[in-house]
């Protein structure tokens, strides 16, 4: 097969799976399940953000938790589910896809979380070990500052560094463009983390 015909192979399947990705990611667990408890709409507190860290801000730990845990599995069957149809390559498409979807539900007018649950299923499931290591790094900084966006963003940031020395170079590619756009995602954080104003885990706060 000449490379332009494999191409022409390999394109259709990375769109499709992309596309996977895109719509398992959109799902707005946080939101919905905030709504489903007779919870208020997250949008309207805290940081105003769909994902698990605003959902603690309700003061309901479980939720949260059970947030983070769909988040992060939406993530996980994308990558999984488009690796079984398509192979690897269409798995990293997958993965980008979920993350994206997140990021920018079409249901929610493109507005959605910050990243950091969905990329750490997609980590999940290219590298446990990987995720071990995310899971340390954030769980220390968090421990000692009591930042989630701080933990959130080192340890995504430190991620691509992880996949490469476990000799995964493409899913490295990956990771580091995604560990970017969470940190593009978190840059509000970023200022209140500077001016000393950011919400520390547990802590409650209205949204401005």
């Amino acid at each position: 097969m000449t490379e332009g015909a494999g191409l022409i192979v390999l394109l259709p399947m990375l769109i499709a799976a992309l596309s996977i990705g895109y719509l398992l990611g959109s799902i707005p667990f946080g939101l919905l399940l905030t709504r489903l408890t007779g919870g208020p709409d997250l949008r309207n507190i805290g940081s105003g953000n769909i994902g698990a860290t605003n959902v603690l801000r309700t003061g309901k730990k479980g939720l949260a938790a059970a947030t983070l845990l769909a988040d992060m599995l939406k993530g996980t069957a994308a990558v999984l589910l488009c690796r079984h149809l398509f192979g690897t390559e269409a798995a990293i498409a997958a993965g980008f896809g979920a993350f994206i979807g997140h990021l920018f539900p079409v249901w929610l007018r493109f507005k959605g979380g910050k990243g950091v649950a969905t990329f750490i299923g997609v980590l999940l499931a290219f590298s446990w070990i990987a995720v071990l290591i995310f899971a340390a790094i954030w769980l220390g900084l968090a421990a000692i500052t009591r930042y989630s966006s701080l933990s959130g963003m080192t340890a995504c940031a430190a991620s691509p560094v992880i996949l490469w020395t476990l000799g995964k170079p493409l899913e490295a590619a990956l990771f580091f463009v995604m560990a970017i756009m969470v940190v593009v995602m978190h840059r509000a954080n970023i200022a209140r983390l500077i001016a000393g104003t950011e919400t520390r885990i547990g802590q409650t706060a209205v949204k401005p």
